[in-house]
């Protein structure tokens, strides 16, 4: 339904269908094992919570929603929508992504104990490569693919398939090869995700001198 969105939003933020509120529902219904819906909601109210605290739950939100909520939003200027919306499409996309690429820009060099320096943009247009490590009248190429997800890897390993005439031009003009370094989240952090990458970036230095 239309109004679900806000009904999702708000119960969301004031934690409503959080654990202390609603049980353990996942262990809940797994120990339940229902055939029917009519069988795990009379399971529900008889041994998680009783339909009347539910309703309450129900009652609450509508508090938020009409006097919290209500409040919140007559309170919202259109200044304030334009200013959030170029805050949310620039500057927070922009620092997101840099703090990615520094974090796991920053594992690497300190992986290989070697400097590692920003490509010029032309390299980036015409090579696809964001870093890159000088080895003697040589360079080797690195770039960097934040993925949103594990499933997100092999969509990224399809585009460096699309790359590699790219890749190659790079090899042919500067002796070294490009590589991908695919960060992904871990909790809080950033990491390498193929982190194989690593010791075949080292076997390149070795075999240009480094």
């Amino acid at each position: 339904m239309p109004k679900e969105w806000i009904l999702n939003s708000v119960t969301n933020r004031f934690q409503l269908n959080f654990k202390r509120n609603v049980g353990a529902v996942s262990e809940a219904i797994r120990k339940c094992a229902p055939k029917t819906l009519e069988e795990w909601r009379d399971y529900y109210f008889k041994n998680v919570k009783h339909k009347e605290h539910i309703e309450e739950l129900g009652r609450k939100l509508y508090i938020k929603i009409t006097e919290v909520i209500t409040a919140e939003v007559e309170g919202v200027t259109e200044e304030d929508c334009i200013q959030y919306m170029i805050q949310l499409v620039i500057d927070r996309t922009y620092d997101g992504y840099t703090t990615e690429i520094r974090t796991v820009y920053g594992q690497l060099q300190s992986e290989l104990g070697i400097k590692i320096e920003p490509a010029p943009d032309e390299w980036d247009r015409l090579f696809n490569v964001d870093f890159f490590i000088k080895i003697g009248k040589n360079y080797v190429g690195l770039q960097i693919k934040p993925a949103s997800g594990v499933s997100h890897i092999p969509e990224i390993f399809k585009e460096r398939t699309q790359q590699a005439a790219t890749h190659q031009k790079f090899t042919e003009q500067y002796g070294g090869k490009v590589f991908y370094i695919i960060s992904v989240k871990e909790g809080t952090n950033k990491v390498i995700a193929n982190k194989k990458v690593i010791d075949e970036i080292r076997t390149e230095i070795k075999r240009l001198g480094g």
